[in-house]
């Protein structure tokens, strides 16, 4: 008896999502279908002009955004930041470097850091 190696496929979210890309910024046929753990790969590898376009210059999804601006994820909600942003909305946001902005930061390094001294405290022991 041979078992029948079955294709591993996900979501259209979950890769876009694996991708790092904004999913209503993808073509159709990419937000319609099942992709497979192949065609993840082949997209990873040799990604195609869209998939680097959305990856240059977006929409780019929160994590994204969240990681560009160096505030986590619950910082851009506090700043009332829901929606998918450009590179270039991005960049304004950077270089205005409004309050909201610089308090974020500090909480990030805030919490960088305790989870620094945690991670340390058992190795101290």
């Amino acid at each position: 008896m041979t078992s029948r190696k079955t294709v591993q496929t996900m979501k259209p979210a979950t890769a876009a999502k694996k991708l790092g890309v904004y999913l209503e910024a993808t073509p159709a046929e990419f937000q319609e279908g099942a992709v497979s753990r192949d065609e993840l790969n082949a997209l990873q590898a040799s990604p195609p002009e869209w998939l680097r376009e959305l990856r240059r210059n977006g929409p780019h999804p929160r994590q994204v955004i969240a990681t560009r601006l160096g505030v986590s994820i619950s910082g851009l909600a506090r700043a009332g930041v829901t929606d998918a942003l450009t590179t270039e909305q991005i960049n304004e946001i950077r270089d205005a470097n409004p309050d909201w902005l610089v308090r974020e930061r500090e909480t990030q390094a805030e919490v960088r850091a305790e989870e620094a001294r945690l991670k340390e405290r058992p190795a101290a022991k």
